[in-house]
């Protein structure tokens, strides 16, 4: 028996979101402002131009990317605790487990903390392995439900770069 119910589980994803993007929120304006010169150093070319865009954001702006990614999951996490509808969810999830390793990533490369590593590795690795191992367990989703939900969950995409470009827009 487990002494977290399903229902709370799922419930947990916003928590989880919104501890791993606030520690972003609060570290990504400052740390862009410190770190720029030394992260261009460490890129290859092609790169940079694509960081500059990203380079010019502000706390607030990204924190207005962040709320319409909240908005866009509280519908299909309230499916999934409420009403057990799960696929869309589980991509979510699915690609929020993926994010760690991006995060991961960044941090070894240019061997230097990166905003959001540490909610990723201490918060949503340990939630999200555990969400799927929960919804395996208990026959709720497949593992090709989860193979399946990765191209789902690439549709988040659009949605991010669309928040970040109205947070430029309605956030100066």
């Amino acid at each position: 028996m487990h002494d977290v119910t399903l229902q709370t589980l799922v419930w947990l994803f916003i928590v989880v979101f919104l501890l791993h993007d606030l520690e972003e929120i609060i570290w990504v304006e400052a740390w862009i402002k410190k770190n720029r010169n030394r992260v261009y150093t460490k890129v290859p070319i092609r790169i940079r131009n694509q960081l500059d865009k990203m380079f010019n954001i502000t706390s607030g702006q990204f924190a207005f990317a962040v709320l319409l990614e909240f908005v866009v999951f509280i519908p299909f996490t309230f499916m999934a605790a409420e009403h057990e509808k799960f696929f869309i969810f589980l991509s979510f999830n699915t690609l929020f487990l993926l994010h760690v390793f991006t995060h991961l990533g960044q941090t070894l490369y240019l061997r230097m903390y990166t905003p959001g590593v540490v909610s990723a590795v201490i918060l949503v690795l340990p939630y999200t392995v555990y969400l799927g191992y929960r919804m395996i367990h208990e026959e709720l989703v497949t593992w090709g439900e989860i193979l399946l939900s990765i191209p789902v969950g690439l549709l988040l995409v659009p949605i991010v770069l669309l928040g970040h470009e109205l947070g430029r827009k309605f956030v100066k």
